[in-house]
């Protein structure tokens, strides 16, 4: 049986828990892309930075491989939702 949790963005892929959120930690869903439907933890992010803010994360399957990032907004009215926005080298 698979397990259908979402994989928390940023784990190792011989983590024994990489679907395991942390207690206490806060998370967002990357919708879209090449990280979609994973969780990025943005337990340090304010409210105001988690609604306004953003990220570029490593991506080894988007659009540049290996060393390419992926650009994800929140999702203006639902700040747990991150939308992709396209890939950058």
């Amino acid at each position: 049986m698979s397990d259908t949790r979402p994989w928390i963005y940023g784990t190792d892929h011989d983590d024994p828990a990489p679907r395991t959120p942390e207690p206490g930690h806060v998370y967002v869903q990357l919708v879209g892309g090449p990280l979609d439907g994973q969780l990025l933890d943005v337990t340090g992010y304010s409210p105001e930075e988690r609604a306004e803010g953003g990220a570029l994360l490593m991506s080894d399957h988007g659009l540049y491989g290996p060393g390419g990032r992926s650009d994800y907004e929140p999702r203006p009215g639902a700040p747990d939702r991150w939308d992709w926005q396209g890939d950058t080298p």
